[in-house]
């Protein structure tokens, strides 16, 4: 016994040093950690559990039979995040490049199989140089048995991707399945042809980064909802982001402890400025609500025009989708439409209740919103506000002028509590464009069109430019004062905590894509 005790043992020490010394002193040059630093700085102390740890391939082309590592490129286990139950994998670039292989797969799909059968979050922690060109076709049925699984997990149980190191060709539709994609700025990229492809069929000269990397995917293609400075930051924001979503589709938001007190804000009724064209920072609105220092922004360096994020209100998790003033005035544009869409469908999928923060003065105009569809794009939201059945609460501050007033969660898609400040405006258009269509005649008769335009401006506002016309109809329940907004909140989400809905029986809608 005791030299089977000591064989355990020493391939215990040889699994965990992945491709050697000399490799994971390479991966500590480029500033990167190991698979296995990656799970010790993410998971509770001593709760990792390891699976797999014993894998080898089994691949013998190209001598491959003389070259195999314990374990194949990914380490993959069980632990707890915050004290919950939490799956992860981390693949390690030290072995073959954390390329792909048949047994690295079949690893990962069997830590994907026992999430969904225990109701918890998985964790990919990517650092991959893609397939396994010496496997061929088998490391491409792989990723196919991973990108199955990730369907079929979603909206079951919460899955994020953190990208470490190099994605690209079939190993970046894993992670755009997920929920929730983070990357390391400056160490990481994803696309799906390289440099060297793009060249070779547009003559384009570009690098890894300007292709790929993290900055282009949180700004431009919105790919990336996180980046951070270095991988120990990336590990905190996985950890921050885990705490405010449930384990999966049947459990609750997670709730802090929480003392009530005064929930008056008077900071809120000094943010709307007294021009309803100058702009402000929705956020400030946000940080005042919300319980103190908890707002975690989502893609927010991505279609700056809408902010979205979760929060905490009298200790429990929301969702918040807001209107940017700030911004481009806080227009919904095709972006804004997806981003905040997706956001909906996440916390709809995991019981995470909505708040919305509605400043609207309607969808961008142009061509190319226009030929860019603009029509579909703006339907996504839409669509994904009337699906959603979880407590919907919508706050106007100011605008909602036109379909943007519709789409942002109005009581007629299904919001159930509609709250305004007495600084809203809910109309067709802005004052100005709807005097000059309805009153064009009697102003090109007046002799001074301008002071004409100016009475009849007067006159719309006065008659529309107010919360008091939607609150006669019931489409607003309350007219608030900014100071209140806290409180109510809070009540409405504690009225709405067992709120069911029964949707028409099908098999799925049809989202308009």
């Amino acid at each position: 016994m005791k030299n089977k005790r000591e064989e355990l043992i020493q391939l215990r020490e040889q699994a965990l040093l992945g491709g050697g010394e000399d490799r994971i002193a390479s991966q500590h040059k480029k500033g990167k950690l190991t698979a296995r630093e990656r799970i010790h700085f993410f998971m509770d102390e001593g709760s990792f559990e390891e699976i797999g740890a014993f894998v080898q391939h089994r691949s013998s082309d190209f001598g491959m039979e003389k070259q195999k590592f314990l374990g194949d490129g990914v380490v993959t286990g069980y632990g707890t995040v915050n004290g919950r139950l939490t799956y992860v994998f981390s693949q390690d670039f030290t072995v073959f490049g954390g390329s792909l292989s048949e047994t690295h797969a079949e690893k990962i799909c069997k830590l994907m199989d026992l999430a969904m059968k225990n109701g918890a979050p998985i964790i990919g922690l990517n650092d991959s140089g893609g397939a396994r060109i010496q496997e061929g076709v088998v490391s491409l049925g792989g990723y196919a048995d991973i990108f199955y699984r990730n369907t079929l997990a979603s909206g079951v149980i919460p899955q994020i991707s953190a990208i470490m190191g190099p994605c690209a060709g079939g190993a970046v539709y894993s992670p755009a399945i997920t929920d929730y994609i983070l990357m390391v700025e400056n160490s990481s990229y994803m696309f799906v042809t390289g440099p060297n492809v793009v060249k070779t069929v547009t003559h384009e000269e570009v690098s890894s980064e300007d292709l790929g990397g993290a900055s282009v995917h949180s700004t431009k293609s919105g790919v990336a909802h996180f980046t951070a400075a270095n991988e120990i930051e990336a590990i905190q924001k996985l950890k921050k982001l885990l705490s405010y979503i449930p384990q999966n589709c049947e459990e609750k938001v997670p709730q802090l402890a929480y003392e009530s007190g005064d929930e008056r804000r008077p900071k809120l009724m000094d943010i709307i400025p007294e021009s309803s064209n100058q702009p402000y920072d929705i956020r400030e609105v946000i940080s005042e609500v919300a319980d103190e220092d908890s707002f975690f922004e989502v893609h927010k360096d991505f279609a700056e025009n809408i902010v979205v994020g979760f929060a905490r209100l009298g200790g429990k998790s929301i969702g918040i989708v807001a209107n940017q003033p700030a911004f481009l005035a806080g227009v919904l544009d095709i972006h804004s439409s997806q981003k905040a869409a997706r956001f909906v469908r996440f916390c709809d999928c995991f019981n995470i209740p909505l708040l919305v923060f509605e400043d609207v003065p309607g969808f961008l105009p142009g061509t190319d919103q226009e030929w860019n569809a603009i029509i579909t794009n703006g339907a996504k939201l839409l669509f994904a506000f009337c699906e959603a059945t979880v407590p919907r609460v919508t706050v106007i501050t100011r605008k909602a002028y036109g379909g943007a007033y519709d789409v942002m969660n109005s009581k007629h898609i299904g919001a159930d509590m509609n709250f305004a400040w007495p600084s809203a405006e809910i109309a067709v258009m802005g004052a100005k464009g709807a005097a000059e269509i309805i009153f064009k005649r009697q102003i090109d008769l007046s002799e001074n069109k301008e002071e004409a335009l100016k009475a009849k401006e007067q006159e719309y506002a006065t008659l529309f430019a107010n919360p008091y016309r939607a609150a006669e109809r019931g489409f607003i329940d309350a007219v608030i004062l900014p100071e209140e907004t806290r409180e109510k909140l809070i009540k409405a989400f504690a009225m709405l905590e067992n709120k069911v809905v029964n949707l028409p029986k099908k098999k799925h809608g049809n989202i308009p894509l």
